[in-house]
């Protein structure tokens, strides 16, 4: 992989952390391809090799979808996010593909409360070049805890 290739990469990962960390939520979409998959998965089913997941979606549609169920239908108390990605580890660069692992950790912040750790783990993407850049086609973020702190509302 050259240079401009993994520096690329690299504003990838920090420019999604940016859009779901502010909250930039019909921003979110974009940084992947249309037929995508994007799941949030807890290890212990990741580990078996079984296929349920906290989060499934299998399109950018429906990813617009989550969207719509933020911003309209989903109730909850408000809270802030932010993420702290490590770099990626390339574990595969092909001509189609480069497929990468990350860890991550997500930090929320209700406005009336302490900050505290909301879900860690690591992600395991499959990134394509398109010719708006580099986007994922596929996103599975494996927390490590087998519960997370009430719902899941915003993409990890």
């Amino acid at each position: 992989m050259d240079f401009n290739t993994y520096s690329a990469l690299l504003s990838l990962y920090a420019n999604y952390a940016a859009v779901v960390d502010n909250g930039e939520w019909d921003r979110w979409p974009d940084f992947f391809i249309d037929d995508c998959v994007y799941r949030v998965q807890p290890r212990e089913n990741f580990d078996r090799g079984l296929p349920l997941a906290t989060l499934s979606f299998e399109s950018k549609g429906m990813l617009k979808d989550r969207v719509f169920g933020i911003r309209e239908t989903l109730f909850h108390d408000p809270y802030y996010q932010r993420h702290i990605i490590s770099a990626p580890l390339v574990r595969e660069c092909t001509a189609d593909k480069i497929v990468v692992e990350t860890n991550y950790v997500v930090i929320r912040t209700k406005p009336d409360q302490m900050s505290e750790v909301f879900n860690v783990g690591r992600s395991y993407d499959t990134v394509v070049q398109t010719p708006d850049g580099l986007r994922f086609s596929k996103r599975l973020c494996v927390f490590d805890s087998e519960m997370i702190p009430n719902s899941l509302i915003y993409p990890i």
